[in-house]
């Protein structure tokens, strides 16, 4: 992988609204996410997410905050259903156990899956997050149980620590954190024709776009020894 760009270039991007392309390793996905921090998440990034990465459109905050929240994850969830629980016992092959907890949409919303009513989901969800490390856990709870629906069109993802997972959504979480920024971003993957899109081809794209890449070997490194990479 070239040198590219520092993490204090990506960080610097990020406070000034735009995407940063993130990259996982060639252990893992070996897959390139567009990551927004999710205060700078509008229509217009949902579909520019959408058209120009391609994949699932994702909302991620840390466990801390998911599990605060009341959430629970995702495949704890299917278990409790005996006959779906086997659906749970498989992992894909980096062996990493799903970062999904549950699906919403904001209560406000048409359909919940336009650009404008998934910005507004992610925009609620933000708040909260921001609630939530004000210490106002309380406010947040309850705007989270009292403007929400579920099942809805946004997957709600928590990061776990990264001794445990290196994943996209991990990584995103490390990079708001060295960015002193809230624990919460918006990503989807970037997909080619029929497969993800190759390093090469989203290393053109930055250059093309001015997009900032990074790997997630970057985002460790920056945060071997900062314990606010570990916790909001």
């Amino acid at each position: 992988m070239q040198k590219r760009n520092s993490i204090e270039e990506a960080i610097e991007s990020w406070k000034a609204g735009n995407p940063i392309l993130l990259y996982d390793s060639s252990n893992r996905e070996s897959e390139i996410d567009m990551v927004y921090h999710a205060s700078n998440v509008n229509p217009d990034a949902i579909y520019k997410l959408r058209n120009e990465a391609g994949g699932l459109i994702c909302f991620a905050t840390s466990w801390e905050i998911a599990r605060g929240l009341g959430l629970v994850w995702g495949d704890e969830l299917i278990a409790k259903i005996p006959s779906l629980k086997p659906l749970t016992e498989k992992l894909l092959f980096y062996k990493d156990r799903p970062a999904f907890t549950i699906w919403v949409n904001h209560i406000n919303v048409r359909t919940g899956i336009s650009d404008n009513d998934r910005a507004l989901t992610m925009n609620e969800l933000y708040k909260i997050v921001k609630l939530y490390i004000e210490r106002r856990k309380e406010d947040a709870v309850k705007k989270f149980i009292e403007e929400f629906q579920a099942p809805g069109h946004v997957p709600l993802l928590a990061a776990r620590d990264l001794k445990e997972r290196k994943g996209h959504t991990e990584l995103s979480i490390a990079l708001s954190l060295l960015a002193k920024m809230e624990p919460a971003t918006t990503f989807a993957e970037m997909l080619d024709f029929g497969i993800s899109l190759s390093l090469e081809k989203a290393e053109k794209y930055a250059r093309k776009m001015g997009y900032v890449l990074i790997s997630g070997k970057e985002v460790l490194e920056a945060c071997e020894g900062e314990k606010m990479c570990r916790s909001y």
